[in-house]
């Protein structure tokens, strides 16, 4: 007796389509691993979503960190040279401690970005100046800054603070 050929037999074919002998997965099963992976992305988005939080949240709370580390030796210059005030009497080395303590600070503000706003000599622009008086000037063009009450300063494009000034008018 001789095997049917199956590609002749249409009866052993369609013993071999049997879902018996079928070996991959169900509909249902299908269906079950895809619900699966859905819940699983789902909570992997999910857990995304709460890490990437928590990490903005900390870069918020601690993005000074390194703006202190940085403040905290001229603090420490300042306080030397309070220090040693209350030691000597000689006003011109304490001045000096000073004026070497605000030239570290603008070293530091200009490490950070932070810039000193122009102002003497340059026209008025309300934008980055506050003008505080006018006065009359002689030797300027109305409207040009005279003098400086306070710096103003300036973090890459925004103004930190405006510059306080005194400008020139007619007179």
């Amino acid at each position: 007796m001789t095997t049917p050929d199956p590609e002749l037999d249409p009866v052993a074919e369609s013993a071999s389509e049997s879902p018996a002998a079928s070996t991959g997965p169900s509909p249902e099963e299908r269906l079950q691993d895809a619900e699966d992976r859905v819940l699983r992305a789902q909570a992997e988005l999910e857990n995304f979503r709460r890490r990437a939080r928590r990490e903005y949240d900390d870069a918020l709370k601690y993005r000074e960190i390194d703006l202190l580390r940085d403040l905290l030796p001229v603090l420490d210059n300042a306080l030397r040279a309070v220090e040693a005030a209350d030691k000597t009497a000689d006003v011109e080395s304490l001045k000096a401690g000073f004026r070497m303590t605000a030239q570290q600070i603008e070293k530091l503000l200009d490490a950070h970005g932070c810039r000193t706003i122009e102002t003497v000599g340059q026209p008025f622009d309300p934008a980055v100046h506050d003008a505080i008086l006018q006065q009359p000037a002689a030797d300027v063009a109305p409207g040009t800054i005279v003098a400086v009450a306070s710096r103003g300063y300036r973090l890459h494009d925004r103004v930190v603070r405006p510059a306080q000034v005194i400008v020139a008018k007619q007179e």
